[in-house]
């Protein structure tokens, strides 16, 4: 397989804004479990922080989510309205508890009102799919109507997953800001060999180890203080 990216300028800036912390979607409200798991004493320093993140991109439910994410860059660009609806039915049912689906639901439906609005000729394919409308789905169709290539969009998605509970951690460990940096820099390795990894997988192939995030985000409505929304 070929690795090389090629993007243009434009490409390459429309990419930096999607993957952005400071795109309005919400995303810096969710810990999705690391807020259980830092009070319940799993995650208690950056060597399990790293640990945890390592899994969850080997084996987790943002495996799975990526996968479909790159199903519905592939639907939106040929089109394919039906697929992109069929799959965004999928994901949700996937979602393995209700807050981890919500926040799908939320960051997709606020991706959405700001794609029609920096881009109204996108709304054709953004109301076929209509509401809820998972982050994931989301953010393919996005990528097709930018014509960013598929494994720019991958390492995107997967960088921007991986900064957004590095600083979570950040937060709530506490862990210095070097230390989240030298985190995220030691992630790039794993990130890479992952969005080649996704790009290979068939639809039966899709399937996520991630028990010990479904059993992190249903005890996170039961802390008595909460930071985060997951």
């Amino acid at each position: 397989m070929d690795n090389t990216i090629t993007l243009t300028d434009s490409h390459f800036l429309n990419i930096l804004q999607l993957a952005s912390p400071a795109l309005p979607v919400g995303a810096y409200s969710y810990s999705e479990g690391l807020e259980t798991l830092v009070e319940n004493g799993t995650i208690a320093n950056q060597a399990s922080l790293k640990h945890w993140l390592e899994a969850q991109l080997t084996y987790g439910a943002i495996r799975l989510e990526a996968a479909v994410m790159a199903r519905a860059e592939k639907s939106a660009k040929m089109g394919d309205v039906e697929s992109l609806c069929s799959w965004n039915l999928w994901l949700s049912a996937a979602r393995e508890t209700e807050e981890l689906r919500a926040s799908s639901w939320q960051m997709g439906r606020s991706l959405i009102q700001l794609l029609g609005k920096l881009e109204p000729e996108i709304l054709p394919i953004t109301n076929s799919v209509g509401n809820p409308c998972n982050y994931a789905i989301a953010f393919g169709i996005a990528l097709a109507h930018w014509q960013i290539n598929i494994k720019a969009g991958l390492l995107a998605y997967l960088h921007s997953w991986a900064s957004n509970l590095i600083t979570a951690g950040v937060k709530l460990i506490p862990l210095g800001q070097t230390a989240g940096q030298q985190l995220l820099l030691e992630l790039q390795p794993l990130i890479s060999n992952m969005a080649l990894e996704i790009l290979t997988l068939e639809d039966e192939q899709l399937s996520c180890w991630s028990w010990g995030l479904s059993l992190a985000s249903m005890q996170h409505q039961t802390q008595y203080t909460r930071l985060f929304r997951s």
